[in-house]
């Protein structure tokens, strides 16, 4: 909605807004109480600018301006002193580093709670009683401020992600848990699905695709999460089991992203999707970021999920799809755009049967054990940059011939900040090098699988079988365990049927496997090889494929080259209608809600399953808030008030630092009578 530096400048002021309503809150209640208050600042530091009643505006401090005129510091003044110069007590100033802010009182120390004034006015000699509510004040208005945001963003109404699941993650919990009533309602295929609702996770509902990244971030380390999911088609809600486990953020989770309407993203700065459009043949039919698709193979469209049937019905071949140009409320605008939607291929996802020591990845992509060959995608900086290139597929990484993406991890685990012999293949000749390995065991290169090449990695030989509904899983042979196929064989045929790379090598299996699948019976084919040893060249060998094999093959979706990840979250409004009392009733609501998961991200702190990277300061509230700009105004004053409660949660913790502290010394204080 706005550019990158206006919401730079609106979340600075946002924070800003904070700061000063906290320390507006202490410096009322001081003024209230009779304490003498002489500095108000936001900001730390020294002071870009300040103004004290009687001298005004002054760039820096006012301080200068004070002695020249009485000859005494400000605080070596009293208050008939001040008055007889017509110099105010109180300096208002704005500082350089804007990290917080302050409210100086007379006789106050935070940092020695043990220092103590008589003079008039000061803070030591106010009742216990009134101190109390001086330090507490800047809490409270922080709460106060946060309802009040909150109100006024439900009464216009706050866009937020529906409790619609995206994508899964097959290797995360849920991809891999199985309904407990799946048996009851027909379910046989794991995990949840796309276009799944969640509805509620251990009985409390699920209003938001937020509550449900908080319900499993904020659980307890195993602790079992049950959800309540309803999909389309059936009458009953499916019931699922999970623990959550930490995801690619560090934090736990259950491995679901939220889902996604029919319009692409609109924000293209860098030109990466209008290039990835260009690429798959959409942008030559006109089709641009921000435009949404209303139909495919005649059906309407307006959620991304509902595209999945489409794909399938189409089996493999284009999808013709219409699209349109739309306006800032969503409307359609100009006429529409007929185009052709490619359509891919997905493999399997083949689990470990037992973990790899030193790395933490449990699953490749392939079919039936067989892998693609691992290549470079991207080379950053560093010593290996004029060594690799774009576009090298790995044929050995130190002692292993054709490694899998988890071989080549492990191999360069154990060579941290050392050197590793690799094979390449670069434009059709074999490479030797020496490449460097960094002290975290990493090459600074991104990698990616071969699919364009019909060589395989490393073949797996077991594999975790499909889970249970406890969750347990017994490993077994892979189809392809006793073919004595090497990494770096060449696939040439399925029975009759060439093959040229894997996607080629997906459609063979399913065409010759096609009478197996739709009579529910096994199947054999045979596999044309090249094996990569000397005297074992060509050879054929029997693929043996059990009856669930063939069905899991030809169950696998097929998917729209357009991924995901392209498209806007499909959104719901959070209002109140209008009704200003349902307003302030959402805003107590959503008050209370913050407060309880800040305490809890405390908790889980301390428990270890939220990390301390987790924990944002101001320049991270910057960063995420600069995004939330990007949402409309109405969300950045719903992420203020998150923020205004935050704050005011974390500055009531019973440490020295913070107002908290301040106040147990108060409480200890009463209790001590001194």
């Amino acid at each position: 909605m706005f550019d990158t530096g206006f919401n730079f400048v609106l979340i600075v002021l946002g924070f800003g807004l904070l700061i000063f309503v906290h320390e507006g809150g202490h410096f009322l209640a001081a003024k209230w109480a009779g304490i003498r208050t002489e500095a108000f600042a936001i900001g730390m530091g020294t002071a870009v600018v300040s103004w004290r009643k009687g001298v005004g505006f002054r760039w820096g401090s006012t301080h200068r301006a004070v002695v020249q005129r009485t000859g005494k510091a400000p605080h070596e003044l009293s208050l008939n002193e001040l008055a007889r110069h017509g110099i105010g007590c109180t300096e208002y100033s704005l500082r350089w580093l804007p990290i917080g802010g302050f409210v100086k009182m007379l006789g106050q120390d935070d940092a020695d709670p043990n220092y103590v004034s008589t003079e008039a006015g000061s803070y030591n000699v106010c009742p216990i009683g009134k101190r109390m509510i001086v330090v507490s004040a800047g809490v409270a208005a922080n709460i106060v401020l946060a309802i009040g945001l909150f109100i006024i963003a439900f009464m216009i109404g706050v866009q937020s992600e529906k409790p619609v699941v995206g994508a899964v993650s097959t290797v995360m919990p849920a991809g891999m848990s199985v309904a407990v009533n799946a048996d009851a309602l027909g379910i046989s295929t794991p995990g949840l699905q796309p276009g799944d609702v969640i509805t509620h996770i251990n009985g409390k509902p699920m209003t938001t695709f937020v509550d449900i990244r908080i319900a499993g971030a904020m659980a307890r380390p195993g602790q079992m999460l049950v959800l309540q999911v309803e999909r389309p088609g059936l009458n009953e809600p499916l019931e699922f089991r999970m623990v959550p486990e930490k995801d690619s953020t560090g934090l736990l989770g259950i491995g679901v992203d939220p889902g996604s309407s029919s319009r692409l993203r609109a924000d293209d700065k860098d030109g990466t999707m209008l290039a990835f459009l260009k690429r798959i043949g959409l942008a030559e039919d006109g089709v641009r970021p921000g435009m949404k698709i209303i139909s495919a193979g005649g059906r309407p469209i307006e959620a991304y999920e509902q595209l999945r049937p489409v794909i399938r019905e189409f089996d493999g071949r284009p999808v013709p799809t219409v699209w349109t140009a739309v306006d800032a409320g969503g409307e359609p605008t100009g006429d529409p755009i007929n185009a052709e939607l490619a359509v891919g291929l997905t493999y399997q996802y083949l689990w470990y049967a037992e973990p790899i020591p030193d790395i933490d990845q449990n699953v490749e992509q392939g079919l039936f054990g067989l892998t693609p060959l691992v290549t470079i995608s991207d080379v950053g900086r560093g010593p290996n940059r004029a060594l690799l290139q774009t576009g090298d597929v790995i044929l050995r990484a130190g002692s292993v011939d054709g490694p899998r993406f988890a071989q080549l991890r492990a191999e360069l685990a154990r060579r941290r900040g050392g050197e590793m012999n690799m094979v390449v293949l670069r434009d059709g000749q074999e490479v030797q090098l020496t490449a460097d390995v960094n002290r975290k065991g990493q090459l600074n290169v991104h990698i990616g699988q071969a699919w364009d090449l019909p060589l395989i990695a490393d073949p797996m030989l077991r594999l975790r079988g499909a889970p249970d509904p406890d969750g347990m899983a017994a490993a077994v042979d892979s189809p392809v365990a006793g073919l004595r196929l090497a990494g770096r064989t060449r696939l040439d045929a399925v029975n009759d049927t060439p093959v040229t790379d894997w996607a080629s090598f997906n459609e063979a299996l399913r065409r010759n496997t096609l009478t197996a699948f739709q009579s529910g019976e096994p199947a054999s084919v045979t596999l044309a090889v090249t094996h990569p040893t000397p005297g074992r060249e060509s050879e054929t060998v029997i693929l043996e494929l059990a009856a669930d094999d063939v069905v899991a093959l030809h169950e696998l979706p097929r998917v729209a080259e357009l991924p995901l990840s392209l498209f806007e979250p499909l959104y719901m409004t959070m209002t109140a209608h209008g009704d200003p009392i349902r307003a302030v009733v959402m805003g107590f609501q959503e008050t209370k809600k913050v407060i309880v998961m800040t305490y809890l991200t405390l908790d889980r702190l301390i428990r270890g399953s939220v990390g301390v990277e987790q924990i944002r300061g101001p320049v991270g509230i910057v960063h995420i808030g600069a995004k939330v700009a990007d949402r409309g105004m109405t969300y950045l004053l719903f992420f203020l008030g998150i923020i205004s409660v935050n704050l005011a949660v974390i500055n009531f913790l019973p440490i020295p630092i913070v107002d908290g502290g301040l106040f147990l010394f108060l409480v200890y204080e009463k209790l001590k009578g001194r």
